[in-house]
């Protein structure tokens, strides 16, 4: 019984004796001041002093520049002219005039359908023309001699008349056997062959004409008071490194309720053929000029609950400033209420930025 008596009063002195060592000893003190030490230049951005060391920033000094507002959307490359050819009539193809791909003129003839029997219906109908022609001189003579009465004269009359009405009904039939090129342009890839049957509304090839070139577009409603026939677009395409200059000619008189969006289309020059039908363009579009506003750089701009707000430097310290913002570019933001210009904010170590947190000065920007 004593020796287990003995055995834990041994225990408890090998207890206290690590307790000791551990948090009271100096060893355990000096450790402990280096750990404090290390959490000091943590919590201190790395800077002697601990906690409440200055913060090492660059500082903007505000003023006022020139913004270009400039807005980059999508649109698609289109034809200024484009159809599809078909036929009126249907028959036999007589004879294909153009080659795939090439240009072609208006009024061209491409495609003849077989018209042998409207031709000599028309050369038919013009004998009796010539026939009726004499029959109505004659009863013309006739009348003025009061040989015949006023209606026998305007039966004769009225049979020629109805003759040459046929002829131009036969005209127009052979007219729609010829298919011509209603305007100038390339002419794409035929799907008839010559001695084919052709069907009336069968599709022979399209003509596109992209000289100059349509680009369509959309902007979103805020801009469309900035936007009017005339206004300059520039835009690039895939196919080539070249920038393109077009100029708005109409505007779509609704909003789309959907996007609430408007499109806009604008005309390019294309007398090289860089520019291809259905291609897509990468625009910007200049909306105006602003000559006195603040642009800062968008990283010093921080989120808040409210809108936005920036740090300034005063007196040693940071300061939030509630801004409202509106234009954004690639790097910049426009700053349009909350700030003035001379106001030195603060763009670099936001991540650190508090309210009164000391600020010590690496760089001016002016």
């Amino acid at each position: 019984m004593k020796t287990r008596y003995y055995i834990f009063i041994l225990l408890a002195l090998v207890i206290v004796v690590l307790i000791y060592n551990k948090f009271f000893s100096n060893s355990a003190k000096k450790r402990d001041a280096i750990t404090a030490s290390k959490d000091g230049d943590v919590k201190g951005g790395g800077k002697k002093g601990g906690r409440n060391g200055p913060v090492s920033v660059k500082l903007m000094i505000v003023k006022d520049t020139t913004l270009d507002n400039n807005i980059d959307i999508t649109g698609t490359i289109d034809a200024n002219e484009k159809v599809n050819l078909i036929s009126e009539t249907a028959g036999n193809i007589t004879g294909i005039y153009f080659t795939e791909g090439t240009r072609v003129s208006k009024g061209q003839l491409l495609v003849k359908v077989y018209n042998l029997d409207q031709v000599a219906a028309l050369k038919q109908n013009d004998y009796q023309i010539a026939l009726a022609k004499q029959n109505e001189y004659r009863n013309k003579i006739l009348l003025q001699k009061e040989a015949i009465s006023q209606q026998e004269y305007d039966t004769s009359l009225t049979g020629l008349n109805t003759l040459k009405a046929q002829s131009d009904v036969i005209k127009a039939q052979i007219a729609k056997t010829e298919i011509r090129a209603p305007f100038s342009g390339t002419i794409g890839l035929r799907s008839v062959s010559p001695g084919g049957y052709l069907s009336a509304n069968t599709s022979i090839a399209s003509l596109i004409n992209i000289d100059p070139a349509k680009i369509t577009f959309s902007i979103p409603e805020k801009y469309l008071s900035l936007i009017n026939k005339g206004s300059k677009v520039s835009f690039t395409v895939t196919s080539s490194q070249q920038k393109f200059k077009a100029v708005v000619y109409a505007i779509e008189p609704s909003i789309d309720v959907n996007s609430r969006t408007i499109t806009i289309r604008a005309k390019s020059d294309n007398p090289k053929g860089l520019l291809t039908a259905g291609a897509f363009a990468k625009i910007n579009l200049a909306l105006d000029q602003i000559p006195k506003t603040i642009m800062l750089p968008t990283e010093c701009v921080v989120p808040d609950l409210k809108g936005s707000v920036v740090y300034v430097y005063h007196k040693g310290m940071a300061v939030a400033k509630p801004v409202k913002t509106d234009v954004r570019t690639d790097t910049k933001i426009q700053i349009i209420s909350g700030l003035k210009p001379g106001d030195s904010v603060v763009i670099s170590g936001i991540i650190q930025m508090r309210p009164k947190v000391p600020l010590k000065i690496i760089k001016v920007i002016k």
